[in-house]
Protein backbone atom coordinates (compact mmCIF):
# COMPACT_ATOMS: atom_id res chain seq x y z
CA UNK A 1 0.00 0.00 0.00
CA UNK A 2 1.00 3.74 -0.35
CA UNK A 3 2.95 4.73 3.49
CA UNK A 4 0.72 4.21 6.22
CA UNK A 5 0.45 7.94 7.49
CA UNK A 6 -1.42 8.27 10.72
CA UNK A 7 -4.62 9.28 9.01
CA UNK A 8 -4.18 6.53 6.68
CA UNK A 9 -3.33 3.99 9.40
CA UNK A 10 -6.20 4.90 11.23
CA UNK A 11 -9.16 4.80 8.13
CA UNK A 12 -11.49 2.54 9.72
CA UNK A 13 -11.19 3.05 13.51
CA UNK A 14 -14.32 3.13 15.60
CA UNK A 15 -15.54 0.24 12.96
CA UNK A 16 -16.83 -3.26 14.66
CA UNK A 17 -15.29 -6.51 13.14
CA UNK A 18 -19.33 -7.33 11.60
CA UNK A 19 -19.01 -3.15 10.49
CA UNK A 20 -16.28 -4.21 8.32
CA UNK A 21 -17.21 -6.99 7.02
CA UNK A 22 -20.35 -5.37 5.81
CA UNK A 23 -18.56 -2.60 4.36
CA UNK A 24 -16.11 -4.93 2.69
CA UNK A 25 -19.09 -7.11 1.29
CA UNK A 26 -20.44 -3.46 -0.20
CA UNK A 27 -16.75 -2.63 -1.78
CA UNK A 28 -16.08 -5.70 -3.34
CA UNK A 29 -19.21 -5.00 -5.81
CA UNK A 30 -17.03 -2.51 -7.56
CA UNK A 31 -14.46 -4.80 -8.65
CA UNK A 32 -14.16 -8.25 -10.66
CA UNK A 33 -14.97 -11.83 -8.63
CA UNK A 34 -11.72 -13.00 -10.02
CA UNK A 35 -9.83 -9.80 -7.42
CA UNK A 36 -12.40 -10.91 -5.41
CA UNK A 37 -11.88 -14.38 -5.10
CA UNK A 38 -7.54 -13.66 -5.01
CA UNK A 39 -7.89 -10.77 -1.72
CA UNK A 40 -9.57 -13.87 -0.31
CA UNK A 41 -7.16 -16.56 -1.12
CA UNK A 42 -3.81 -14.19 -0.40
CA UNK A 43 -4.75 -13.12 2.54
CA UNK A 44 -4.92 -16.23 4.02
CA UNK A 45 -1.31 -16.22 3.68
CA UNK A 46 -0.60 -12.77 4.71
CA UNK A 47 1.63 -11.92 7.81
CA UNK A 48 3.25 -10.12 10.73
CA UNK A 49 4.98 -11.72 12.73
CA UNK A 50 8.08 -10.97 10.18
CA UNK A 51 8.57 -7.89 9.06
CA UNK A 52 11.26 -5.62 7.54
CA UNK A 53 13.14 -2.91 8.84
CA UNK A 54 15.49 -0.69 5.62
CA UNK A 55 18.07 1.61 7.41
CA UNK A 56 18.42 4.74 4.42
CA UNK A 57 18.62 2.18 1.37
CA UNK A 58 18.46 4.66 -1.39
CA UNK A 59 19.02 2.37 -4.57
CA UNK A 60 15.79 2.36 -6.38
CA UNK A 61 16.50 -0.84 -7.63
CA UNK A 62 17.15 -2.88 -4.32
CA UNK A 63 14.23 -0.67 -2.41
CA UNK A 64 12.14 -2.44 -5.30
CA UNK A 65 13.38 -5.46 -5.35
CA UNK A 66 12.88 -5.71 -1.01
CA UNK A 67 9.07 -4.55 -1.38
CA UNK A 68 8.72 -7.56 -4.62
CA UNK A 69 10.56 -10.09 -1.88
CA UNK A 70 7.80 -9.35 0.77
CA UNK A 71 4.91 -9.04 -1.04
CA UNK A 72 6.22 -12.64 -2.31
CA UNK A 73 6.80 -14.16 0.71
CA UNK A 74 3.24 -12.77 2.39
CA UNK A 75 5.06 -10.25 4.51
CA UNK A 76 2.69 -7.34 5.26
CA UNK A 77 4.62 -4.72 6.89
CA UNK A 78 8.09 -2.89 5.82
CA UNK A 79 9.59 -0.44 8.28
CA UNK A 80 11.51 2.19 6.20
CA UNK A 81 14.25 4.47 8.43
CA UNK A 82 15.11 7.77 5.70
CA UNK A 83 18.03 9.36 8.16
CA UNK A 84 20.43 9.86 5.67
CA UNK A 85 18.94 8.74 1.97
CA UNK A 86 15.02 9.01 1.09
CA UNK A 87 13.23 5.82 0.06
CA UNK A 88 12.60 5.67 -3.66
CA UNK A 89 11.54 2.24 -4.97
CA UNK A 90 11.34 2.07 -9.12
CA UNK A 91 8.05 0.98 -9.70
CA UNK A 92 9.00 -0.89 -12.89
CA UNK A 93 11.05 -3.22 -10.36
CA UNK A 94 8.33 -3.03 -7.61
CA UNK A 95 5.77 -4.29 -10.27
CA UNK A 96 2.78 -2.93 -8.23
CA UNK A 97 3.91 -4.40 -4.41
CA UNK A 98 3.84 -1.33 -3.10
CA UNK A 99 0.55 -1.28 -3.29
CA UNK A 100 -0.11 -4.36 -1.37
CA UNK A 101 2.53 -3.77 1.50
CA UNK A 102 2.48 -1.60 4.05
CA UNK A 103 4.97 0.86 4.36
CA UNK A 104 5.98 2.75 7.19
CA UNK A 105 8.96 5.74 7.75
CA UNK A 106 10.80 7.04 10.43
CA UNK A 107 13.47 9.52 10.67
CA UNK A 108 15.55 7.69 12.50
CA UNK A 109 16.60 4.27 13.15
CA UNK A 110 16.04 4.42 17.40
CA UNK A 111 12.10 5.62 16.62
CA UNK A 112 11.67 2.53 14.47
CA UNK A 113 12.82 0.10 17.16
CA UNK A 114 11.17 1.66 19.93
CA UNK A 115 7.58 1.40 17.56
CA UNK A 116 8.46 -2.17 17.01
CA UNK A 117 9.54 -2.63 20.64
CA UNK A 118 5.93 -1.60 21.59
CA UNK A 119 4.39 -4.29 19.01
CA UNK A 120 6.35 -6.97 20.59
CA UNK A 121 8.68 -7.19 18.10
CA UNK A 122 12.62 -8.46 18.84
CA UNK A 123 14.74 -6.88 16.46
CA UNK A 124 17.38 -8.76 14.62
CA UNK A 125 20.02 -7.48 12.61
CA UNK A 126 21.80 -8.72 9.60
CA UNK A 127 25.74 -8.84 9.26
CA UNK A 128 28.39 -11.01 8.08
CA UNK A 129 30.00 -11.91 11.17
CA UNK A 130 31.84 -14.75 12.13
CA UNK A 131 29.74 -15.82 15.37
CA UNK A 132 26.23 -14.45 14.85
CA UNK A 133 23.40 -17.21 14.08
CA UNK A 134 22.92 -18.70 10.88
CA UNK A 135 19.37 -17.77 9.33
CA UNK A 136 18.37 -21.53 9.44
CA UNK A 137 19.09 -21.55 13.50
CA UNK A 138 17.10 -18.07 14.22
CA UNK A 139 14.55 -18.46 16.86
CA UNK A 140 11.30 -17.15 15.18
CA UNK A 141 8.82 -18.21 18.52
CA UNK A 142 8.53 -14.41 18.95
CA UNK A 143 7.45 -11.67 16.61
CA UNK A 144 10.54 -11.15 14.73
CA UNK A 145 12.05 -7.64 12.71
CA UNK A 146 14.76 -8.45 10.35
CA UNK A 147 17.28 -5.01 10.00
CA UNK A 148 18.81 -4.89 6.49
CA UNK A 149 21.44 -1.54 6.01
CA UNK A 150 22.17 0.19 2.80
CA UNK A 151 24.09 -0.70 0.02
CA UNK A 152 27.65 0.44 0.39
CA UNK A 153 28.66 0.74 4.68
CA UNK A 154 25.52 -1.61 5.76
CA UNK A 155 23.73 -0.81 9.27
CA UNK A 156 24.84 1.90 11.58
CA UNK A 157 26.60 1.06 15.03
CA UNK A 158 23.33 3.29 16.50
CA UNK A 159 21.28 0.24 14.40
CA UNK A 160 23.59 -2.50 15.57
CA UNK A 161 24.13 -1.88 19.51
CA UNK A 162 20.79 -1.41 19.63
CA UNK A 163 19.54 -4.63 17.82
CA UNK A 164 18.29 -7.28 20.39
CA UNK A 165 20.34 -10.15 18.39
CA UNK A 166 22.49 -10.85 15.02
CA UNK A 167 21.80 -13.01 12.15
CA UNK A 168 23.76 -14.20 9.42
CA UNK A 169 23.54 -16.03 5.66
CA UNK A 170 26.19 -18.99 5.16
CA UNK A 171 28.22 -17.50 2.62
CA UNK A 172 30.94 -19.61 0.36
CA UNK A 173 32.67 -17.51 -1.72
CA UNK A 174 35.44 -15.12 -2.02
CA UNK A 175 32.95 -12.25 -1.76
CA UNK A 176 31.89 -10.66 1.78
CA UNK A 177 28.30 -9.81 1.27
CA UNK A 178 25.68 -10.34 -1.02
CA UNK A 179 23.41 -7.54 -2.57
CA UNK A 180 20.96 -6.35 -0.12
CA UNK A 181 17.73 -7.49 -2.00
CA UNK A 182 19.15 -10.62 -2.75
CA UNK A 183 19.84 -11.10 1.41
CA UNK A 184 16.50 -9.79 1.98
CA UNK A 185 14.84 -12.20 -0.58
CA UNK A 186 16.85 -14.96 0.93
CA UNK A 187 16.64 -14.54 4.58
CA UNK A 188 13.04 -13.62 4.14
CA UNK A 189 12.61 -17.10 2.08
CA UNK A 190 14.46 -19.40 4.89
CA UNK A 191 12.26 -17.83 7.98
CA UNK A 192 8.60 -17.42 6.37
CA UNK A 193 8.74 -21.33 4.86
CA UNK A 194 9.70 -22.23 8.70
CA UNK A 195 7.45 -19.90 9.87
CA UNK A 196 4.50 -21.65 7.78
CA UNK A 197 5.82 -25.18 8.72
CA UNK A 198 5.44 -24.49 12.80
CA UNK A 199 2.46 -24.18 15.26
CA UNK A 200 3.83 -20.46 15.54
CA UNK A 201 -0.08 -18.15 15.47
CA UNK A 202 1.34 -16.40 12.20
CA UNK A 203 -1.62 -15.56 10.22
CA UNK A 204 -3.44 -12.63 10.62
CA UNK A 205 -6.42 -12.72 12.83
CA UNK A 206 -9.95 -12.28 11.23
CA UNK A 207 -10.39 -8.78 12.09
CA UNK A 208 -6.73 -7.65 10.89
CA UNK A 209 -7.56 -9.85 7.62
CA UNK A 210 -10.84 -7.82 6.93
CA UNK A 211 -9.65 -4.41 7.63
CA UNK A 212 -6.60 -5.58 5.11
CA UNK A 213 -9.00 -6.91 2.61
CA UNK A 214 -10.87 -3.23 3.10
CA UNK A 215 -7.20 -1.36 1.87
CA UNK A 216 -6.19 -3.55 -0.72
CA UNK A 217 -9.99 -2.95 -2.12
CA UNK A 218 -8.86 0.72 -1.73
CA UNK A 219 -6.09 0.27 -4.05
CA UNK A 220 -8.46 -1.17 -7.14
CA UNK A 221 -11.36 1.00 -6.54
CA UNK A 222 -11.41 4.27 -8.65
CA UNK A 223 -10.45 7.19 -6.30
CA UNK A 224 -10.96 4.49 -3.83
CA UNK A 225 -10.52 6.90 -0.50
CA UNK A 226 -13.44 9.30 -1.66
CA UNK A 227 -15.24 5.77 -2.82
CA UNK A 228 -15.11 4.39 0.83
CA UNK A 229 -15.58 7.06 2.69
CA UNK A 230 -18.66 7.20 0.82
CA UNK A 231 -19.66 3.83 1.59
CA UNK A 232 -18.68 4.07 5.30
CA UNK A 233 -21.22 7.23 5.55
CA UNK A 234 -24.40 5.31 4.08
Amino acid sequence: MPEISQEYSRFFDGLSLSDKQDLYERASQLFSDNKRDLFDRLVLNRTRHICVVLEDVYQAHNASAVLRSCDCFGVQDVHVVENRNQYCPNPDVAMGSNKWVDIYKYPTITQSYDALRQRGYRIIATLPHENDTMIGDLDISQPTALVFGTELTGLTQEAIDHADGYVKIPMYGFTESFNISVSAALSLYALTERMRHSDIAWQLNDEEQTTLKLYWAMQVIKDGQAVMRHLMQQ
